[in-house]
């Protein structure tokens, strides 16, 4: 897998690089068919009320789909990295689950 990363608008972190490589590694064990895994973290707004407010979007592409995380936002860059590579890992699972045919079906209902 071939994960890239890529800071805007902030200081190169190694500390940050590592922490995102670490966590797109853990990604395969829900999936050893991911291709490319990119990571943009950025400060897309500077507001006067808040602090800096970290964004972290993940692009994720797999066979047949590309899988999408772009609404992790907070003051932490870490956290942002964190709930950004949750939503990520979710809809890997899903994703790899209809891949397998193991979706639920719902029964249909009587109707009255």
């Amino acid at each position: 897998m071939q994960v890239q990363v890529t800071l805007k608008d902030m200081p190169q972190s190694e500390a940050v690089e590592t922490r995102i490589r670490e966590k797109a590694n853990k990604l395969k064990r829900f999936s050893d068919r991911i291709m490319t895994c990119r990571v943009v973290v950025e400060t897309p707004q500077r507001h006067k009320h808040q602090g800096k407010l970290y964004s972290a979007h993940i692009d994720l592409t797999v066979p047949g789909a590309e899988l999408v995380a772009n609404r992790a936002q907070d003051e932490d860059v870490y956290i942002a990295i964190r709930n950004a590579f949750a939503a990520i890992t979710r809809q890997l699972e899903d994703f790899a689950r209809r891949q397998r045919g193991e979706v639920k079906t719902h029964q249909e209902r009587n109707l009255i």
